[in-house]
């Protein structure tokens, strides 16, 4: 199911980045107000928005399978990991809709950290 799950989610990112590519081509100042939408919703949400503890250390634990200290560790790698590739993966996208190496680093840095 998660399987399926994440490839429904890829068809969806990728419909969003050829749309948004689309408008892009259409007007050069698409870029500005995309960035400049990602830069207010930060602002507006930076008090609310976040991982809280419970659902990280939820995280850590789903990605050990196990309460061992050493396989915590590990989790704890994983989620690490997982936070890294998707800041890569925004940051790749961003850069394919045209925005700059800083830019797209920027974005990324914006995005909530709550998976959202």
């Amino acid at each position: 199911m998660t399987r399926l799950a994440a490839q429904d989610e890829a068809r969806h990112v990728a419909f969003g980045l050829a749309h948004l590519r689309e408008h892009i081509l259409a007007d050069a100042n698409v870029c500005s107000r995309l960035a400049n939408s990602v830069r207010r919703r930060h602002d507006v949400l930076r008090h609310t928005a976040g991982l809280n503890a419970e659902v990280f250390d939820a995280l850590i634990l789903m990605a050990s399978g196990s309460w061992e200290h050493a396989r915590l560790r590990e989790g704890h790698q994983r989620v690490m990991q997982l936070t890294q590739d998707m800041d890569e993966g925004r940051q790749t996208r961003l850069k394919r809709l045209g925005f700059n190496e800083q830019e797209a680093a920027e974005l990324s840095s914006l995005h909530t950290r709550n998976f959202m």
